[in-house]
């Protein structure tokens, strides 16, 4: 199982990336596993402000349709457009090209309330 130490992430299976007030947004290497073949990844929240655990999104699956939960309030300022015509980077690179929002932070002290890898490992008994 594939948990980055330099990631925060959150109880919902997201993993989030922070480069000053700036968080990239994606789901975790379990939770992709977990959903199996991704099919589609809308979000409509682009250029919105939100909260702290709003749904910002969903992510489809062949066999089920999941919510996405803001793990930090602040404004959605880019969504991964590669994920349109290619969701499955979402399955093959995580980490990586799978990324789906970046989110301007409007409270830099929430980044307190994310897991660190070790939380994140006991929290899904890695």
């Amino acid at each position: 199982m594939n948990i980055p130490a330099n990631l925060k992430y959150t109880k919902d299976h997201e993993w989030v990336s922070i480069e000053g007030d700036v968080a990239t947004v994606g789901i975790t290497d379990f939770a992709q596993k977990e959903l199996g073949d991704i099919v589609y990844v809308e979000v409509e929240t682009l250029d919105q402000t939100l909260d702290q655990d709003e749904v910002f999104g969903t992510v489809e699956a062949v066999k089920t349709v999941s919510d996405l939960f803001l793990p930090l309030g602040g404004e959605i300022i880019e969504f991964n457009e590669e994920l349109e015509t290619e969701p499955e980077l979402v399955n093959t690179d995580a980490y990586g090209k799978g990324w789906m929002i970046k989110i301007k932070i409007s409270d830099l002290a929430q980044v307190d309330s994310l897991l660190s890898d070790e939380q994140y490992k006991e929290l899904i008994g890695a």
